[in-house]
């Protein structure tokens, strides 16, 4: 999808059309933004970006509120267009997931346009598709003509494809190994295939015996739907204790945003069932607060934080929140996802 939640955002507010938009944290609980529009990217402003350096980039920026309760319900309409194409889908986040095509009689590259059209007829939100031989060609070129577009690798076209990538593109790699190729005088993919699978595992352990495929745009993963998780929680210890209800609030809003992130990137449409916050005192007892029947909120979090502060006083040196999730149902089949 394309810059789903600010697309959301923008949809159910047409003021808004035109104009820089972000979501997430505001400036004054130290937030950060969760995805931004293409108007705000253009001053420079991305996700994960800290809010008060958006607006200083971006002094005109519109930052609104996360209402992950209603990404999560147009992610399910969409997850249930895509149901319809294949039994083999691997979620990756709310806004995105790899499909297994190989089945289906249509043509890939008219099956993702129908399947695009489909979603947008149904949500008013635009997407973009990225189609080729494995998970590795079709992620990066799903990037290529956004928004609202998509391009198609062919076997035979991923050896020209691939060479003038550059090595970031690939995935594994971050700034570190970036910097590490960059003194090897390795840029782009094709510059990496000069190195031998033996030179590579010299210099990158294990990894250098995917690099040495990857570059080459060669990628064995299957498309495999995650297996679902129990719970999903976030936490922190502290180099100096907290001493005050307030100072856990403050914290608390910093572990809320993470949590809601990490939510929208590792889990999709599960069920949450519970909500919990859970402390470690400075004399290392600790105590967990949970709720049924809440969903994730910051002041549902807060009443939690509030219980379990008010049960000893004591000073905190570790604060941690999250959800817990239904069980999935064992005698039903779960449906595929793209």
């Amino acid at each position: 999808m394309d810059c789903f939640y600010a697309a959301i955002e923008v949809r159910d507010r047409p003021a808004l059309r035109g104009k820089p938009v972000g979501v997430g944290g505001t400036r004054d609980r130290r937030g950060v933004l969760t995805t931004c529009n293409y108007e705000a990217r253009e001053f420079g402003v991305h996700s994960a970006m800290p809010t008060f350096m958006a607006l200083q980039r971006c002094p005109n920026l519109i930052v609104l509120p996360t209402r992950f309760d209603v990404y999560r319900r147009e992610a399910a309409v969409i997850r249930g267009i895509l149901h319809r194409f294949s039994s083999l889908v691997e979620p990756l986040s709310l806004d995105e997931a790899y499909v297994d095509l190989t089945a289906h009689p249509g043509a890939p590259a008219a099956v993702a346009k129908i399947i695009r059209d489909m979603i947008f007829q149904k949500t008013k939100l635009t997407s973009s598709a990225g189609i080729g031989p494995n998970k590795l060609i079709a992620k990066i070129a799903s990037e290529v003509n956004k928004p609202n577009g998509q391009l198609e690798v062919k076997p035979g076209e991923v050896p020209d494809f691939i060479e003038k990538l550059a090595v970031r593109k690939i995935w594994g790699i971050g700034a570190k190994t970036e910097r590490k190729l960059e003194e090897l005088g390795v840029r782009t993919c094709g510059e990496l295939q000069r190195f031998s699978r033996a030179e590579l595992v010299d210099l990158f352990g294990k990894f250098g015996i995917e690099l040495s495929d990857l570059c080459r745009g060669i990628d064995l993963r299957p498309v495999e739907p995650d297996r679902p998780r129990k719970s999903l929680s976030t936490e922190e210890t502290f180099s100096i204790d907290l001493t005050t209800l307030e100072q856990c609030e403050e914290r608390l809003a910093e572990l809320f945003e993470q949590l809601m992130a990490d939510l929208a990137q590792k889990e999709t449409t599960r069920t949450i069932t519970k909500i919990f916050v859970k402390l470690k005192f400075a004399d290392f007892t600790r105590t967990t607060v949970e709720r049924a029947g809440f969903e994730p909120s910051l002041d549902a979090f807060r009443s939690l934080l509030a219980e379990g502060f008010a049960r000893t006083g004591k000073n905190v040196r570790l604060l941690g929140l999250g959800v817990r999730f239904a069980e999935p149902a064992e005698t039903s089949a779960q449906l595929p996802l793209l």
